[in-house]
């Protein structure tokens, strides 16, 4: 009996020692999840055109059967990437807000503290939108939508918010928080390319108080 339980362990440990290990799927995210975060990090590094599928791949380590699974193509794949980056910067803006309470001056001037707090804005390639517009031109691609619906979101939105501020002309104070905003962007952008050679950081968020003051005057 004793030599026939040391083979028992003999065999447990032999078949513990050499067994495969089994991937711990439930420490994993899903792999939609592994795709759109693959596919957003290398489009931030190296652009939607320069990337491949088969680099989504490889960092999702997904097979191609489960990006098929999930999206079209690469198009509709870009599409789902817009579209949650356009869902989180909805949100982000509305948090942004909701700190401002019903402070009608500081609630104009969100925009800018939002963009403090998003990921990748000190991004070599800037606003995901504005450099996925460079490259998505058509608008029967599947991602133009989500291109069309930031600006949307951004106009109507300062348009709102300035009119709220008591503007004379709300048009003009939101076309001109508009401009500051895309200049913030311009300027994080030619930060990141140049490091320290690259232009004085600007004040973005007083400028944009200044000219809601001036607006109301």
């Amino acid at each position: 009996a004793g030599g026939g339980r040391g083979r028992a362990e003999r065999e447990l440990h032999h078949r513990e020692r050499y067994a495969i290990p089994m991937p711990r799927t439930d420490a994993r995210r899903p792999a939609r999840d592994r795709l759109l975060d693959a596919a957003e990090a290398l489009f931030v590094e190296h652009g939607i055109a320069a990337t491949g599928v088969d680099a989504v791949l490889r960092r999702a380590e997904v097979s191609p059967a489960t990006l098929y699974a999930h999206f079209a193509g690469k198009d509709h794949l870009v599409a789902a990437d817009l579209e949650r980056r356009d869902e989180r910067w909805r949100a982000s803006g509305d948090a942004s807000l909701d700190r401002c309470g019903d402070d009608a001056d500081a609630r104009a001037l969100a925009v800018f503290d939002a963009l403090d707090g998003f990921p990748t804005a000190t991004s070599t390639r800037g606003c995901a939108f504005l450099a996925a517009a460079v490259e998505v031109t058509d608008p029967e691609h599947p991602a133009y939508q989500w291109l069309a619906a930031d600006t949307r979101l951004l106009v109507d939105r300062l348009r709102d918010l300035a009119a709220a501020t008591g503007a004379a002309d709300p048009d003009a104070l939101a076309a001109e928080l508009l401009a500051l905003y895309d200049g913030a962007l311009a300027s994080r952008t030619r930060r990141a390319v140049a490091g320290d050679d690259g232009p004085t950081p600007l004040p973005w968020r007083d400028l944009a108080a200044g000219a809601v003051a001036r607006h109301r005057a």
